[in-house]
């Protein structure tokens, strides 16, 4: 396991125009179920079909026809679950949450408050190097997603796509733990990767398929304290939920933008009303959408047509069992076996694929090596040209050959470089490739002694301000390099440059 050391969650601190205060944030992820069929119909869930196109009866309400729970959605909420190490409950239901939305056909939400499929859980946050926060998970429920309005077709009239009607969605319910805008941020991040290693969402939050609403709260210094001592609430202030948040960047600063206009209205005497707003990125700021419904006002009751869930415990540890490696284990282990710091484990495991491209490139070679040559090289010209992973031209195969040939003392690092290149706009086999373009580093010392020769000859000023001052040796080493066109070994060059100075 990794050593971590857990801090306090520690707040960011406001100062408003009378006092300090401090923000408290809980979020509640709504995460797309990765699955091929809706969570009470066999619909398709493919992302960009035709409007209302993967709509079955059910979907669309039709009279006499009951939700089937779909088993795989519920096997993927019991493996996140596990994941984030929380409690199965062997016994959940489904309720009906009762509200009218043009999108929602039923005029109802099936979905899981009273008994949830997962209990607590928790997700570790890096703060920094060895640093580490614990959120607190209260629960993942199951649920339905609504349809989609769309009000950009038509100057006089709204639209209505049923396609994202009864996807299955989990929603992931955080206590009131984080304590800034940028913890936040770490947060979601850190989930999104837990999900997209477990296979249980794909994470994507452009699609909508992860969607973020944000609680947002002030209060003085000290009071978050006595909240953690009693769970009295109270001393946490009024929040206020943004709706629907789909970027890191986002979140950030709608969480800046509410904390401080909760302080102003508090200075200046008033209350904060708790309510749901809206971010408006354009404007940096965040608006009202609707007073803030409590369970009572949905009407929530037993959904009627779908018996309780119950599963089995054996079923759970099979699920448990199959589990992939997590982040975390991936990153202690990539920090044990392969010798790696702490940042450089970091982006490595930071997504599934990443991981495995370094563990092929650092198969029986220098782990350390390798995460040098994937991380600056690799991810550096995939970062410029805005290509992923997946789409790399170079593959994990060439770029340890091109390590190898470095390790065989057959090309050095510059020409490795240029190596790197051709095969990125040529392809072929790096081995063959330098072959053929006589690009083997030269260790003849004597073809090196005689260019270090030629060098010195060529400018004895700077041989004997040299032998003054030994710093200067590295001019040599760089002319004798740039004579042989980077082939000659660097090493032996400074071994004879610095033998013909007397150093």
């Amino acid at each position: 396991m990794l050593d971590l050391t857990f801090e306090e969650p520690k707040a960011r601190v406001i100062h408003g125009a009378k006092s300090d205060w401090e923000l408290v944030i809980g979020m509640e992820i709504h995460a797309q179920v990765s699955s091929r069929a809706k969570l009470f119909s066999g619909a398709s869930t493919e992302f960009g079909a035709e409007p209302n196109s993967n709509v079955a009866f059910v979907d669309a309400a039709m009279p006499g026809m009951l939700p089937v729970i779909n088993e795989f959605c519920v096997e993927q909420a019991v493996r996140t679950g596990l994941g984030l190490k929380a409690e199965i409950n062997l016994r959940s239901a489904f309720d009906r949450k009762n509200y009218f939305y043009p999108d929602l056909p039923q005029g109802y939400q099936i979905s899981q408050l009273y008994h949830p499929i997962v209990g607590e859980g928790e997700v570790i946050v890096w703060m920094g190097e060895g640093v580490a926060r614990r959120v607190r998970i209260e629960r993942i429920h199951l649920e339905q997603d609504a349809g989609k309005s769309i009000h950009d077709m038509d100057p006089a009239m709204s639209f209505v796509d049923l396609n994202r009607t009864g996807v299955a969605l989990m929603e992931i319910v955080s206590r009131p733990d984080i304590r800034g805008p940028e913890e936040a941020a770490a947060y979601v991040t850190k989930l999104r990767q837990i999900l997209r290693y477990l296979g249980t969402c794909d994470g994507n939050m452009q699609n909508g398929n992860l969607r973020a609403d944000v609680n947002v709260s002030v209060c003085r210094p000290g009071d978050y304290e006595k909240y953690r001592e009693t769970g009295d609430f109270s001393h946490l202030g009024t929040r206020c939920e943004i709706k629907n948040m789909n970027s890191m960047r986002f979140i950030q600063q709608a969480i800046d933008y509410e904390a401080r206009r909760q302080i102003a209205i508090l200075e200046d005497g008033g209350e904060v009303v708790q309510e749901t707003r809206l971010f408006d990125p354009d404007k940096g700021e965040t608006r009202s959408m609707r007073s803030k419904e409590e369970a009572h006002d949905y009407r929530y009751f037993p959904c009627p047509d779908l018996l309780p869930l119950e599963i089995e415990q054996e079923w759970v540890d099979h699920i448990r069992a199959t589990l992939p490696e997590l982040p975390d284990e991936k990153k202690a282990r990539f920090i044990r076996d392969y010798g790696l710091k702490d940042y450089d484990a970091n982006v490595l495991t930071a997504d599934l694929a990443s991981a495995r491209y370094f563990e092929e490139v650092a198969e029986g070679r220098d782990g350390k090596l390798a995460a040098n040559w994937v991380i600056n090289e690799l991810f550096g010209r995939l970062n410029k040209e805005g290509l992923a992973i997946g789409e790399s031209p170079v593959s994990a195969a060439q770029l340890g050959s091109i390590i190898d040939l470095i390790g065989k003392g057959d090309i050095s690092g510059k020409i490795a470089k240029d190596l790197f290149e051709i095969v990125w706009k040529e392809g072929g086999d790096p081995a063959e490739i330098v072959e053929a373009r006589g690009m083997k580093q030269v260790t003849d010392t004597g073809a090196i002694e005689a260019a270090v020769e030629e060098v010195m000859a060529a400018n004895p000023a700077q041989v004997e301000k040299a032998k003054v001052n030994p710093k200067l040796a590295g001019w040599f080493v760089g002319q004798v390099m740039k004579a042989t066109g980077g082939k000659a070994n660097p090493k032996a060059v400074n071994e004879i440059v610095r033998q013909k100075l007397g150093l």
